[in-house]
């Protein structure tokens, strides 16, 4: 029987060469896709030739060429030694080419000849699992027995026969090019290893290259990699909008030429981005630049509010036959209007069709997000594609042929833009597209992404807004939206019982009030005061309850709250009366609401530009009192200064971690104090005309060094500690990245595709018992655990659940409308 590379539970085989063709073929159709082709010739720097391709196929071929191993084979019968047969495949390469009797020496000599410079490429077709594979040099030894040579002398003759015009031609010798290759192959394997495209075969006949190649073609159109079926309807923006003209920052997008690979648009919250994104994408489409979108925001809500908006404007564009958006989110399965739900041996169930639905490929797995026709999902998972983690490679690959859209730049941190700008850098290096957007974007980031030198404060603060720019330009301007008179007051005392009064009185004069807290736990102490002040009835409503919007609850229960804030503060109309409600920096970006009148607490600029966003965004009848767009900020009694404990104060200022270490929210009190300042020398904000003086004026380095220089003292001190914070955070995001234009390394930093894309965010997600009933009555599944209250926490520590409270290991927490709180130690 010949050797197998795949085995069924039902001991089914598919034969080591079948595979290995299957693979291939899918590799060859994807260098055949344009926009792929285009990556490769890009990061190359060179056209290749249809040599180099079929040399590239070649290792494509042998990426599984380990399983030749005995112990391996024996494991079709229950035996063998657990084995590593990536590794295994490098050590059979090493001894085939040093031994001129060894049945592979001929495919060796005719695929790698004496070209050291094929080592990568090597390291790339066994690290095809997603991580490096270190070089073995294996011992003949562990070769034992002779079936293995006989198997090897029919993979070897399997290759002659599909390679038999195989060029010693030299590859690229471009290090983004052997990165590019490393996904790409990737991709392949996994497209390759469906067993819905390739069926299994123990014994392939001399067709089978033939048959695999026609499985290959339809598995890429039927799972969207290859568009060339997919026909917009026209690129016209009246069609995408159904009936709108651009307006304004919208307007911009339609003066750029197919060139401008790199494009930050700055333009006001609410002033149609989105659209103006989706309308870059169609341009693009439809000149053949891209085959892909994917749209990167900072939320999961703000992802699920999208996703509705998106998938309207994609069945404008694209008409019946349209593809399906999908939420790339993990554990999200959603494409369309369409749920799935996963099912033992990676399959999943959706609830629209009794069979499966390849068109939805890409939803059904986090590894493969960036391989969607078109997706909307958080920053995180395009961030992944530039890290030392699993799967980096193929994620960049896929996206290669997308247009990336990444929103809210402004919100990113250093660790973050430090990532951000690396993925940038990587995907420009395979010719892709990218769109930076943002509504308060400071000179110092936006000349960070274009390469460019900072300008002065006082050139800064003169730019225009709204503005389109691309490397090497000037700004491209075009008339914003209607002004906004927003009337600011500082307020101060930031205390929990006078906010929740005041906001009780506000609503009950029928406004719509907005109360965004800097903690999770201000936001559920203010929560509870308008509770005890007569007030619930005037909160948010969920379920039949009042409820608030924060990060710690549960996926199902985040989109039951995500729905109540929209249906509490909609574009128009909406239930008469007042109500309030509460939240944290979970409701200041990407979502449509509008609120009435804002109370907020002080934070950075552009975080403050971004809440008051939320205000007055849409016309609307507003009650008596309420015409004027109104934002109250809530300070600090004391005023700012070198806030550190116990003087941190919701959110703003730090503290020193046991272990040394500066941690807060809003660290930053130079530019903290600067916005304080502009609200109480300026208590009338023209939105958006003023958006760029005031983000200068409080965020460039210029003003901040001022007013350092000003306060003197502790706050030089303080600078000093916030500015090794910030340097470690960089630090931490360069050495966290992959550098495509160096080799590839030997060994990823991470060995968890779980690291860290928003430094400290990110905590364990432990999965619940079956039944489990989350804050409103309804099923959940898995809860994500806050990093700081899982430190020494196990992964796979046991999980029970007894009416509102959860027990993971030794630690005790409260689950319930004020979503998830911890209670102690067992």
């Amino acid at each position: 029987m010949a050797a197998w590379g795949k085995l069924a539970k039902d001991g089914a085989r598919h034969a080591l060469v079948a595979h290995c063709h299957d693979v291939a073929a899918v590799f060859s159709a994807l260098t055949r896709l344009p926009q792929f082709r285009r990556a490769m010739e890009t990061a190359a720097g060179v056209a290749l030739s249809d040599c180099q391709i079929e040399r590239l196929t070649g290792l494509a071929f042998i990426h599984d060429i380990g399983k030749l191993h005995p112990d391996f084979q024996a494991k079709a019968e229950g035996q063998g030694a657990k084995i590593a047969h990536a590794s295994a495949g490098w050590g059979l390469m090493y001894l085939a080419a040093r031994d001129t009797a060894h049945p592979l020496h001929g495919l060796v000599g005719r695929l790698v000849g004496h070209d050291p410079a094929m080592k990568p490429y090597l390291a790339a077709s066994f690290g095809h699992h997603g991580k490096p594979v270190t070089l073995s040099h294996d011992s003949p030894a562990l070769w034992k027995g002779t079936k293995w040579q006989d198997d090897a002398g029919d993979f070897a003759a399997a290759f002659d026969a599909d390679f038999a015009d195989l060029a010693d031609t030299p590859l690229p010798d471009a290090a983004q090019f052997v990165h590019l290759f490393t996904g790409l192959l990737a991709l392949a394997d996994w497209v390759g290893s469906d067993q819905d495209f390739f069926a299994f075969t123990a014994q392939p006949g001399t067709d089978y290259p033939a048959i695999a190649s026609q499985r290959a073609a339809e598995a890429l159109r039927r799972i969207g990699l290859d568009t060339g079926a997919l026909r917009l309807k026209d690129a016209d923006f009246a069609r995408m909008t159904g009936g709108w003209a651009p307006r304004g920052p919208q307007s911009l997008i339609g003066q750029l030429g197919d060139e401008d690979r790199l494009v930050i648009l700055e333009a006001e919250t609410g002033s149609g981005k989105t659209e103006a994104a989706l309308w870059h994408f169609a341009q693009l489409y439809a000149a053949g630049q891209v085959a892909g979108l994917y749209f990167a925001v900072p939320t999961r809500a703000a992802a699920r509010q999208l996703h509705g908006r998106l998938w309207t404007l994609i069945r404008n564009l694209f008409g019946e036959t349209a593809p399906e958006p999908i939420l790339a989110i993990p554990g999200q399965r959603v494409a369309g209007a369409a749920r799935g739900q996963p099912l033992p041996d990676f399959v999943t169930v959706w609830d629209d069709a009794e069979g499966p639905v390849k068109s939805r490929w890409a939803a059904e797995h986090a590894t493969r997000f960036l391989a969607a026709t078109v997706a909307v999902g958080t920053v995180d998972q395009a961030m992944l594609a530039a890290m030392q983690v699993k799967h980096a490679h193929l994620r960049g690959a896929a996206l290669s042929r997308s247009l990336l859209v990444l929103d809210e730049i402004h919100a990113s941190d250093s660790y973050m833009t430090a990532v951000n700008r690396a993925l940038v850098q990587a995907h420009l290096g395979t010719g892709g597209h990218a769109l930076l957007m943002s509504a308060t974007l400071g000179a110092v980031a936006r000349a960070a992404y274009l390469g460019q030198d900072c300008p002065p404060v006082a050139a800064a603060r003169q730019l225009p807004f709204p503005a389109l720019w691309v490397p090497g330009q000037g700004p491209v301007t075009g008339g914003g939206g209607p002004d906004k008179q927003v009337r600011m007051h500082a307020v101060p005392g930031m205390a929990h019982d006078p906010v929740a009064a005041r906001a009780i009185a506000a609503a009950r004069r029928g406004a719509r009030v907005l109360v965004i807290r800097n903690t999770v736990d201000a936001a559920v102490a203010t929560w509870e005061a308008v509770k005890a002040g007569g007030g619930g009835g005037l909160l948010m409503q969920v379920a039949g309850g009042p409820a608030l919007h924060h990060s710690r609850f549960a996926a199902e229960d985040r989109a039951a709250l995500d729905a109540a804030v929209e249906a509490s503060l909609p574009k128009a109309g909406g239930a008469a009366g007042g109500c309030i409600v509460i939240g944290t920096q979970t409701l200041e970006q990407s979502l449509d609401i509008n609120a009435d009148y804002l109370m907020t607490d002080l934070c950075p600029m552009d975080v403050l530009l971004q809440r008051i966003g939320r205000l007055h965004r849409h016309p609307r009848l507003r009650p008596e009192g309420f015409e004027m767009p109104q934002a109250e900020v809530l300070c600090p009694d004391a005023g700012l200064g070198p806030l550190t404990a116990p003087g941190y104060e919701c959110g703003l200022g730090a503290w020193r971690h046991a272990d040394g270490t500066v941690q807060g929210i809003y660290t930053d009190l130079p530019t903290l104090e600067l916005t304080r300042r502009e609200i109480v020398a300026r208590p009338e904000w023209v939105i958006p005309a003023m958006n760029r003086d005031l983000v200068e004026a409080a965020t460039h380095p210029e003003c901040r060094d001022a007013l350092i220089a000003e306060m003197g003292g502790d706050w030089r001190g303080y600078e000093v500690a916030i500015a090794g914070k910030v340097a470690a955070e960089r630090m931490a995001g360069r050495m966290g990245v992959l550098d495509r234009t160096r080799p590839v390394p030997e060994k990823f930093r991470s060995d968890d595709q779980a690291v860290m894309t928003r430094l400290g965010e990110m905590g364990p997600v432990f999965s619940l018992p079956e039944g489990s009933k989350g804050a409103f009555g309804t099923p959940i599944k898995r809860l994500a655990i806050p990093a700081r209250w899982a430190r020494g926490l196990a992964d796979d520590a046991p999980v029970a659940v007894a009416g509102d409270e959860i027990t993971i290991g030794d630690r005790r927490f409260g689950y319930g409308r004020a979503g998830l709180v911890r209670r102690g130690d067992g």
